[in-house]
């Protein structure tokens, strides 16, 4: 894939990220402070009715768009990547069958892989941001969790970035699949 290709990719990927960011929070916020005498949202409902099918979106996107950087464009995974991938990967499979089933009970299952991803995700981005290079937690293969292969929008898109915001918005739609509508 040649630079210029791959520039608009980073992009592409870097908007996406940081829509999906922008969407996440504001869920997230509706979710956790709406008055309680006005229970319904036109939001929350439409996330919530939609969620099976907006959860395999998000979590193909993150497994293909992993896969094609490090089977296409070459860049090697770091440990925590692979960590992260190990609880992503699954995510697929699991939110694909249970959309095609149509199965919310898919929640009480991908809970724990979506918080165990979330906070290796966030580790990850502490030691990517704010860490010494001379404390990383990279294995003896040399493979560097410090090397930027992405930066864009001012350096704050990043690989580590976009896997955060990946866990971090499953994470939101299965807070409002799980939450929303209880107390009805």
């Amino acid at each position: 894939m040649n630079t210029e290709t791959m520039h608009y990719l980073n992009i592409f990927l870097g908007f996406g990220a940081i829509l999906l960011q922008v969407f996440s929070v504001i869920i997230l916020l509706i979710l956790l402070f709406r008055p309680k005498e006005n229970k319904k949202n036109i939001l929350l409902d439409f996330v919530h009715k939609h969620f099976l099918a907006i959860s395999f979106l998000i979590s193909l996107f993150a497994t293909l768009f992993s896969l094609v950087y490090s089977e296409i464009i070459n860049f090697p995974a770091c440990s925590l990547c692979w960590f992260q991938r190990i609880f992503m990967y699954p995510l697929v499979f699991m939110f694909g069958v249970a959309f095609w089933d149509r199965d919310k009970k898919v929640v009480r299952y991908a809970l724990p892989l979506l918080c165990a991803g979330f906070l290796i995700s966030i580790y990850q981005n502490f030691v990517y941001y704010f860490g010494d290079s001379s404390n990383a937690p990279c294995d003896a293969s040399g493979i560097s969790c410090y090397k930027q292969y992405i930066s864009e929008f001012g350096g704050y898109i990043s690989i580590p970035i976009l896997a955060l915001t990946a866990f971090f918005s499953l994470l939101v739609l299965v807070l409002v699949a799980h939450f929303y509508h209880k107390e009805d």
